[in-house]
C-alpha cells in the first residue's frame, strides 16, 4: 500500500464514506436490536451524529452493509444508517405493520383465531411459507399473514431458523 492510499484510506472512513466489505442495498441478513437502547449513527464510527436512537429490544432490521465492527441497517419505516454490531445480535424477529389488528392463526393456512396483534408489535421469527410466517411474542404463539410483518424477504421460506 502507498503512503497515498494508506492516506485515501484514513481519510474516506474519518469522513464516513469508507466501502462496506459488502452491499449493495441489497438485505444481507436480517437481526434484532440486542439492548433497550441503540443508536442508529450518520457514519461507522462513534464520532458520527447519532440519527435516532431505538429503545425497543428485540426490534428488526436489515443488515445492507458491513464495516469493521459497524452494520449499515434499514428499519422498518426506511431510516438507514450505521449501528455498532454489538447493539444487535442474530435473531429474527419481526415488526407488525399495517392498519389495525393482525389476526394470529392456529396453523399457516387459517384455522382458529389466537390473538390479535397490534401494529409496531414485535414478535420472534420461527417459520415461513409464501403466505404466513410463525411468529412467538409474549403469550402468543401462531402464524400471522406475511404482509401484515416486516422482517422477512419476499420469497424466504423456512420450517425453521437455522442455528447461528
Amino acid at each position: 500500500m502507498t503512503r497515498f492510499t494508506a492516506i485515501l484510506l484514513i481519510f474516506s472512513v474519518a469522513a464516513g464514506q469508507a466501502a462496506p466489505l459488502t452491499g449493495d442495498g441489497k438485505v444481507l441478513r436480517y437481526v434484532s436490536q440486542r439492548t433497550d437502547k441503540a443508536y442508529l449513527r450518520e457514519g461507522p464510527t462513534y464520532a458520527h451524529k447519532v440519527l435516532w436512537q431505538y429503545r425497543h429490544r428485540g426490534y428488526p432490521f436489515a443488515v445492507i452493509a458491513e464495516f469493521d465492527t459497524w452494520r449499515r441497517v434499514r428499519a422498518a419505516d426506511g431510516t438507514v444508517g450505521w449501528m455498532a454490531a454489538s447493539m444487535l445480535i442474530d435473531q429474527r424477529t419481526v415488526l407488525v405493520t399495517g392498519k389495525g389488528r393482525a389476526k394470529i392463526f392456529a396453523n399457516a393456512e387459517g384455522g382458529k383465531l389466537v390473538a390479535l396483534a397490534d401494529p409496531g408489535a414485535v414478535a420472534s421469527l420461527k417459520a415461513c411459507t409464501l403466505t404466513a410466517c410463525h411468529i412467538k411474542g409474549d403469550k402468543t404463539d401462531g402464524w400471522i399473514a406475511r404482509d401484515r410483518i416486516w422482517g422477512v424477504e419476499p420469497n424466504e421460506v423456512f420450517d425453521k431458523l437455522p442455528a447461528r
